[in-house]
This record gives C-alpha cells, sequence and structure tokens, in this order.
C-alpha cells in the first residue's frame, strides 16, 4: 500500500497556508515504525501537530466495507465515541454494540449522506420515550466541510436521560461490552459519479477486512493511558451518576486528548485520498468514554487472578458487574442503587445457625416487601425459617437466647421408659409409656413397679380390693362417713377455691360445668366420679368424651373435702390434665382445683374469659 506524507525538508517555522507542498510516495512496512500504521495509533497519544494513523489496506472501490472492532473486556455503561479522521470522513458508516462479548451485535448509530437508502432510516428522526433506545441515522457529522472528528454521544436527546437511575431501557442501551465500527463508503471528489453507478453496500455485508483487537492500554504508551482515564468532563460524568460523589464509577477513556475539529486547510497530514486507484480509511484517533458497570455499587473496577477487569463490589453485592447480592445476604431481592439510596442487600435472619439462605419473593409479598430470606442448613438442632425453633428430638432451654449454639437441648428420652425419642419442645417432657413417669420417661409412677418387659416396663402393684365399685344410691351415706373420719390431719381448704379470676381461668387446663351422676373408689388413692358435662368453656387440645367423662379426685383431698362433691348436682370446674397414656388423660380435681356451684351467672361470667382466652389474654396473664 502507498502512503503520501509530508517532506521532511519543509521548513517547520513556515506558513502551511503559505507554502506548497510535495509529496512523495512511500511503501508501508508493518516491520519498519516508520513506515507501518497498525492499530495502536487509535490509541496512542494523540498529538494534533504529528499525528500517527492507522490506515486500512487499500482499495478501488469507495463501498468496499472496512470494520474495526473494539474489546472493551467488561461491560461498560458508555457516553461518547469519537473518531479523528486523518483524511476525509467515511459518506457512510455504522457503529454497533455488543453485550455479550461480541456474540451478537446491535446498531448504535448510523452516519450517512443518504440514510433512507443505506440504512432504511429516516435522517435526524425525531427521539421521545418510544424509540429513545433506538439507533437513530444522521448527516451532519458526514460533512466535509464539518471537519475530521465525528463524535456520538449516547444519551443526547434522549428524554429519560435526566433521571437516568430509573430507566432501565437507557440502562440497557448504553451498556456495551464491545464496540464494532463498519466504513461503508468512503467520500472522495468522484463519489457522487460512484454513487451513480453503484449500488450501495448494505450494512449486514459481511466484511472483508477486520482489524486485530486494541485496547487502551496498548504496551507502547501504557504510562500515558493510565493517566487518560479520568479525563472525561464533569457535566458528562454526572450523567451516569452513582449512589454519591464519593461512589462515582470513573470514567474508562480511551482518548481524551483534543484535536482541531476547524477548517483542515493547510494540514492534510500528508494523505491524498482523491485517487480512486488507491484509497483507504485513515484514523489518527478513537475515543471512548464511560465507566464501568458496576450498577451503582462500586467506584472502581480492578483487575482478578486471571487479569480480568471486575467491579470493586460493595454494599452486600457481588458479581463482575455487582450485578447480584453476595451469599447469605438475600433477605431482600437485588437493586440497582441510585443517586440517593445505595439500597444494599441485607442479610438473612437465622439467628446464627444458618450460612446460606435463599430469596423467596412470595414471602416477602407476604411481608409487605420486609422480609423475604429462607435459611438453608440450618444448624445447632434448629429448623425452620429462621433457625427459630428446635429440631425434632430436642427441646429450647429456656436459659439461652435462640441465636445460642446451645439453645436447643437433645430430650434423652429413656429407651425403655418412652414411646419414642421426641419430646415436647417448649418443657423437654417426653411420651412415656403407660405406668412411667418422669422428665425423660426414667422411673415407674407411683401405685406401679418395675418389670422386665421393654414393652410395659412398669406394672400395678397388686392389691386385694383394686376396685370397688359403689353404687349411687349409697354415696350420701358414705359421704357423712368419710367426713367423720377424716377429721384428724385434715387441712382447710383455701378460700381462693370458691373465687374466679382470669388468671385462675388461664392457669387451669379445663373448665366445664358438669353434673356428677356417681362415685367409685379405686385402691386407697383415687376417687373417680361420673359427670355429664354441660358445657365446655376450656379444653385445650384434649377432646373430652360427651356426654359422659370421669372426674378424678386423689383420696386424701376428697377426705379432706377439698374439693366437696354431691351426687346430682351441677358445678363449674375448673381443673387440670394428667396423662395417662399416649391418647388418654385424666380430668383432676384436687385441692387447687375451683369447684363452685352452678349458677346461670357464671355462664356469661366464663364466657366473656374465654373471649379474652381468643384473643391472647391468657399469655399475657402468665406471662
Amino acid at each position: 500500500m502507498r502512503l503520501n506524507q509530508d517532506n521532511d525538508d519543509q521548513d517547520q517555522g513556515g506558513n502551511s497556508q503559505n507554502q506548497q507542498q510535495q509529496h512523495n510516495c512511500q511503501l508501508c512496512d508493518q516491520n519498519d515504525y516508520r513506515y507501518s500504521h497498525p492499530s495502536k495509533y487509535l490509541t496512542d497519544l494523540n498529538n494534533p501537530h504529528n499525528l500517527t494513523c492507522w490506515i486500512s489496506e487499500t482499495f478501488d472501490d469507495p463501498q468496499q466495507n472496512v470494520t474495526a472492532i473494539l474489546r472493551l473486556g467488561k461491560k461498560y455503561e458508555l457516553t461518547y465515541i469519537s473518531l479523528q479522521f486523518c483524511d476525509m470522513k467515511p459518506d457512510s458508516m455504522a457503529i454497533l454494540k455488543s453485550m455479550d462479548y461480541g456474540e451478537t451485535w446491535h446498531p448504535f448509530q448510523y452516519y450517512s449522506s443518504q440514510c433512507r437508502k443505506v440504512y432504511g432510516r429516516q435522517n435526524r428522526a425525531a427521539i421521545t420515550k418510544a424509540n429513545e433506545q433506538e439507533p437513530l441515522c444522521a448527516d451532519s457529522n458526514t460533512e466535509p466541510i464539518q471537519g475530521s472528528r465525528v463524535a456520538f454521544s449516547t444519551l443526547e436527546g434522549r428524554p429519560s436521560a435526566y433521571d437516568f437511575d430509573n430507566s432501565p431501557v437507557l440502562q440497557d442501551w448504553v451498556t456495551a461490552t464491545d464496540i464494532k465500527i463498519v466504513f461503508n463508503r468512503l467520500s472522495t471528489m468522484d463519489s457522487s459519479a460512484a454513487a451513480a453507478s453503484k449500488t450501495l453496500v448494505q450494512n449486514d455485508q459481511p466484511p472483508t477486512h477486520k482489524i486485530k483487537q486494541f485496547r487502551s492500554n496498548s504496551n507502547d504508551d501504557d504510562d500515558e493511558d493510565e493517566d487518560d482515564t479520568d479525563d472525561l468532563d464533569e457535566d458528562e460524568d454526572d450523567d451516569l451518576d452513582g449512589v454519591d460523589d464519593n461512589n462515582k464509577n470513573k470514567t474508562k477513556t480511551m482518548k481524551t486528548n483534543p484535536v482541531n475539529d476547524g477548517n483542515d486547510d493547510g494540514n492534510d497530514n500528508g494523505f491524498n485520498n482523491n485517487r480512486l486507484d488507491s484509497i483507504f480509511y485513515a484514523v489518527s484517533d478513537l475515543a471512548v468514554g464511560g465507566r464501568c458497570k458496576c450498577n451503582g455499587h462500586a467506584s472502581r473496577c480492578i483487575e482478578d487472578n486471571d487479569g480480568q477487569l471486575i467491579c470493586d463490589c460493595k454494599h452486600n453485592t457481588a458479581g463482575r458487574d455487582c450485578e447480584k447480592c453476595k451469599q447469605f445476604y438475600f433477605d431482600q431481592p437485588w437493586a440497582r442503587a441510585t443517586a440517593h439510596e445505595a439500597l444494599e442487600c441485607q442479610p438473612c435472619n437465622c439467628n446464627h445457625h444458618a450460612r446460606k439462605c435463599r430469596f423467596n419473593m412470595e414471602l416477602y409479598k407476604l411481608s409487605g416487601r420486609k422480609s423475604g430470606g429462607v435459611c438453608l442448613n440450618c444448624r445447632h438442632n434448629t429448623a425452620g425459617r429462621h433457625c427459630h425453633y428446635c429440631k425434632e428430638g430436642y427441646y429450647r432451654d429456656s436459659s439461652k437466647p435462640i441465636s445460642h449454639r446451645k439453645a436447643c437441648r437433645a430430650c434423652d428420652c429413656h429407651p425403655v421408659g418412652s414411646s419414642g425419642r421426641t419430646c415436647n419442645i417448649t418443657s423437654g417432657q417426653c411420651q412415656c409409656k403407660p405406668g412411667v413417669t418422669g422428665l425423660t420417661c426414667n422411673r415407674c409412677a407411683k401405685g406401679y413397679q418395675q418389670s422386665r418387659s421393654p414393652i410395659q416396663p412398669c406394672i400395678k402393684i397388686p392389691q386385694n380390693n383394686e376396685i370397688n365399685f359403689i353404687s349411687s344410691e349409697t354415696t350420701s351415706q358414705e359421704d357423712e362417713q368419710e367426713s367423720t373420719s377424716s377429721e384428724n390431719g385434715c387441712f382447710e381448704c383455701r378460700l381462693s377455691t370458691k373465687r374466679i379470676n382470669m388468671l385462675k381461668y388461664c392457669s387451669k387446663d379445663f373448665a366445664i360445668q358438669a353434673n356428677v351422676i356417681s362415685r367409685e373408689t379405686f385402691g386407697n388413692d383415687w376417687i373417680r366420679f361420673t359427670i355429664q358435662i354441660g358445657h365446655m368453656f376450656k379444653h385445650g387440645n384434649l377432646r373430652l368424651k360427651k356426654p359422659l367423662d370421669y372426674l378424678w379426685i386423689p383420696m386424701s383431698d376428697f377426705q379432706c373435702k377439698c374439693p366437696k362433691l354431691k351426687i346430682k348436682h351441677t358445678y363449674l370446674i375448673l381443673g387440670t390434665y394428667q396423662k395417662e397414656t399416649l391418647q388418654n388423660y385424666r380430668l383432676i380435681a384436687d385441692r387447687n382445683s375451683i369447684v363452685i356451684d352452678w349458677g346461670d351467672e357464671w355462664h356469661e361470667r366464663i364466657r366473656r374469659f374465654q373471649k379474652r382466652q381468643l384473643k391472647g389474654k391468657c399469655k399475657m396473664e402468665l406471662e
């Protein structure tokens, strides 16, 4: 390829406009730096008094396609792209971008004197919110009288540019990983004649030439390029503002030194591109302004261990572009930061029992958009969405907070005495076999003795009169006998058993209206009354038999008339449960129970207590 250059003997101090330039032809040689014009000249130090130019291969057709591709290395948010030509500007050229490292390409901007014919676009189309993410075509920058620079501003004239942080459309519009510049048609003195005789090349035609990859930090100019990375004007930087002034991404500028865009007369750089038998594209400077795409969560980009550029993410974000929340910070969905809010990723609430969690949108919506984290792999024997209760086989140690690593203790149920290895998660009470008692079911209950059977480890102690049934006809006489025979050693029943309030109501397991039918004696320990239940005001999770059930009174309390029951009388009874088997419970009335003769006035009062219980008042009373 031949290149016209200035004569080295020309007087450097003279007026170039008043002197006739002499040209001699030189053969380009890529092995000789004096006669080579590599792509690195596009991004070296731009000196208007000593221009260095990248030159394409020569061709004889002004409509020959030439393509230049710039690899940015990661996603950037671009503000401008500027080209400084050494000779005449192309008549038609297209700027394209890729967001997936060159896999697909999207048009960014077109320039042509014939926009409709070459690119099928209207010249200088109006920009509205409906089309602000679409490429436009302009002809002004292709006219030679406008100078040798072509500059494209990505946000100029876009309606949503003033509110960029809240415009996902424009955020996507300015994002690029690669830039492709396609020169479709060269402006020459004979371009009009050539255009009349030949069909213009469309944008989708495969390129004939493609330059090698070039980057802003070429080997020859590393120090100079580092100094140029922060030279973008503040006004342009504010268009892509981050969280605050201290957290802005530095603008990445591939070339920022200005070149005079005025009249090119007197400085043709030694190039004469008007011969159709030897024409080429010549570009002295390619400048790209923008910043690392970090979604407002980083103020700089750094190199990772593989030498790739990544964002130095803050606000608990992660990813090459800070595009996601880092591990364990999934309590709220990721969001791009704005100029007013950092919108940090929030940690999951796992009470220090989990290291991983996930986000659940349904739970987030149900919480009023406050929390959507779900803990995974809870440790320290905990379970639940927030690792907030003990898993099966463990119960809560009330002396330690739930966040303590030993907040859950093993049930430690006796392998023979218990019917399983689980226990109440609050009290730690194991489920005992019949005749077995204790927190861990480790001993026989009163009236039982240990056997050698693992199926029934505790059996009743044999007695002569285990069951002595007394009919309802003789119970009134026995009442009088028992009352006189138990005078010695009896205590007085507390007066409080005749009174009732909300606290007493809440402290009892059941509250019923019952009519006493009959009485039986079981050994020396218990008296069993057959009762007919009229109303069940409180029964917890126990299913009482209706209409008949049993009420058990300890023999010692019955002999002291605490409580005192009579056959065929109706009472209001508030007592406790005693576990008999896994499924069966006893209704117990003892000296601490409340047994009051029934009156209609009690019905309304107990109903009021019942309503308060449903509203959670019992929990407050017991606390």
